[in-house]
């Protein structure tokens, strides 16, 4: 098994150690692959996902028996959710103890079926290598995900000459050969030259290089204004002056409205999230292209939205495709005014907030940072309002910098992601934004990141409530606030710095903001710095459930 990794160019593995494992981490230990032990097994997965999302590569994550599973499998299905490929292999007891109540067993099938692209129950020892190289190549394919290894503890204890099948054996199985025709290129250029407001929403399937420099390669051409999903921040520059930033619940004003004017959708990589989809006359008057690689959500697309133009393949080959269609048969588009309108009403819709609040506002702390931040710097947030300010006003240029979870919204994501990303790319800053409801749930990785002196900085913006259902609480709960207020105060930074952080920081006046985040930045090693932020706090803008577009609350400070 380990020589199987170490051919597919696995460096470092993240997991947790136990009895039913304890035979692969022994030989681990021998091998040339780091081993990162996190605070449990959540935080290992977590970690693999996080080196997944910040590479090219797969991240792979190493558990035992039982409860490590039980663990393990919010991140596993957090992965599958947001097409993140990994690979988890985990330690089972014995095959003569399966399926009774022995110590520490659990079917492991049952438990990650409906959350994994597979899981593969290793029968015999003589076929793992074949398991552990097609798990690999199977887990970044086609729509990328999460794999499972259940592993007896038998079959570890055994013994069996190793082949080095070449990989090419297991990657080619899964090659994607799909191109556009030139009739479906003229189909969709017929379709694109006939619009007057052509709007590109951009997705997670584009948060690679390659897809990254298709859309870019595309649009470099074309010129049409963009929005982007929460998982595709990065996929071009945020700065440029057509791209309207993030749609949807809590997107930003401009793309929020530029949405209501389009003529046509060009949806790339994306999964129509109910919370940008559902909202009442999302494009209804628009036509749709779609394109994605995943064949049962261009299918539901094709029965629920219509698609004029829709296609089953990479997006990163088919932009290629359609960029070189148009480059042979110079193709233009005639839509000067509505590119004049998309700059202009991105600069007339800027973001703002409560800028004469005597308490520190998130935004505020996210402005600064936003100004100060490498191109190259990765960003991973946990789960909550300090997330969606974030995406808000964190611009990234870069793909695979902004990493956090999406569709399936895990809290206490951030510190291991950022485990994960230094892991994968020791190179570039790595920093942790995180609330204080999302920090605590995995505050041990605060050992994991201070006792492994892990070039982490950690920016903890704590208001003692949980911000976005505290906001829920007000609008739909008469302001009654049942369990989402921590009225005690526990000092973080202080347990950061018994933790081996050289730098720990807490800031409670806004005088002393950015001096506190310039010398944080500036620190050679795990950073931790916790600004104490106003409660009340409002996220901006919001489109309420039910509500359409038409009717955003830009709130008391946008303008």
């Amino acid at each position: 098994m380990v020589r199987s990794l170490e051919d597919l160019g696995v460096s470092c593995i993240f997991g947790y150690t136990g009895a039913a494992i304890l035979p692969v981490m022994d030989e681990l230990a021998k091998s040339s692959i780091r081993i990162v032990i996190n605070a449990n097994e959540q935080c290992s997965a977590f970690s693999a996902a996080g080196y997944s999302r910040a590479s090219e590569q797969v991240g792979v994550a190493i558990v035992t028996s039982g409860p490590a599973i039980t663990n393990t499998l919010t991140a596993v299905a957090d992965s599958y959710a947001d097409s993140i490929p990994l690979v988890v292999i985990a330690g089972q007891v014995p095959e003569h103890k399966l399926g009774t109540d022995s110590f520490q067993h659990i079917d492991v099938a049952s438990v990650f079926g409906p959350t994994a692209k597979k899981v593969y129950s290793v029968k015999s020892i003589n076929n793992l290598e074949m398991v552990i190289k097609d798990a690999y190549f199977l887990a970044k394919s086609g729509k990328p995900g999460p794999v499972v290894i259940d592993l007896p503890l038998n079959l570890q204890q055994k013994e069996v000459t190793y082949e080095g099948l070449p990989l090419t054996r297991f990657s080619d199985v899964y090659e994607q050969e799909v191109h556009l025709s030139d009739k479906q290129c003229e189909q969709f250029f017929d379709l694109l030259c006939q619009a007057k407001h052509p709007l590109l929403y951009l997705g997670g399937g584009l948060n690679n290089q390659e897809g990254s420099n298709a859309i870019r390669r595309f649009n470099g051409l074309f010129r049409i204004p963009s929005v982007n999903t929460l998982m595709a921040k990065g996929v071009v520059d945020e700065t440029g002056a057509m791209h309207q930033g993030m749609l949807g619940m809590f997107g930003t004003p401009s793309a929020n409205t530029i949405i209501q004017e389009n003529d046509l959708f060009l949806a790339i990589g994306v999964r129509w999230d109910d919370r940008v989809a559902e909202k009442v006359g999302f494009a209804i008057h628009a036509k749709i292209a779609f394109i994605d690689i995943h064949p049962e959500k261009v299918q539901q697309i094709r029965n629920e939205r219509r698609p004029t133009f829709s296609f089953i393949g990479n997006a990163a080959t088919l932009l290629n495709d359609l960029t070189d269609w148009g480059l042979k048969h110079a193709i233009t588009l005639d839509i000067e005014p509505w590119r004049h309108y998309a700059t202009q009403l991105k600069l007339s819709w800027p973001l703002d907030y409560d800028r004469q609040s005597p308490s520190i506002q998130m935004a505020n702390v996210l402005e600064i940072l936003n100004g100060k931040l490498a191109d190259d710097a990765i960003v991973t947030t946990g789960v909550g309002n300090h997330q969606l300010f974030s995406a808000q006003y964190l611009q990234r240029k870069k793909p695979r910098t902004f990493l956090t979870c999406g569709a399936f919204g895990t809290m206490g994501s951030g510190m291991p992601l950022a485990v994960g990303a230094v892991s994968a790319m020791p190179s570039s800053p790595v920093i942790v934004v995180d609330g204080d409801g999302s920090f605590r749930m995995n505050m041990g990785e605060l050992f994991t990141i201070g006792t492994q002196h892990l070039p982490i900085k950690i920016l903890l913006m704590n208001n003692h409530a949980d911000g976005m259902v505290y906001n829920l609480e007000d609008v739909s709960y008469g302001r009654r606030h049942s369990a989402t207020c921590r009225n005690e105060d526990v000092r973080f930074d202080q347990i950061a710095k018994l933790c081996g952080f050289g730098f720990s920081k807490r800031v409670i006046q806004a005088r002393e903001l950015e001096s506190a985040i310039d010398a944080w930045l500036s620190w050679d090693g795990p950073a931790f710095l916790e600004v104490i932020t106003d409660r009340n706090e409002v996220l901006y803008p919001v489109v309420r459930p039910g509500s359409s577009y038409k009717e955003m609350e830009l709130g008391p400070n946008i303008k």
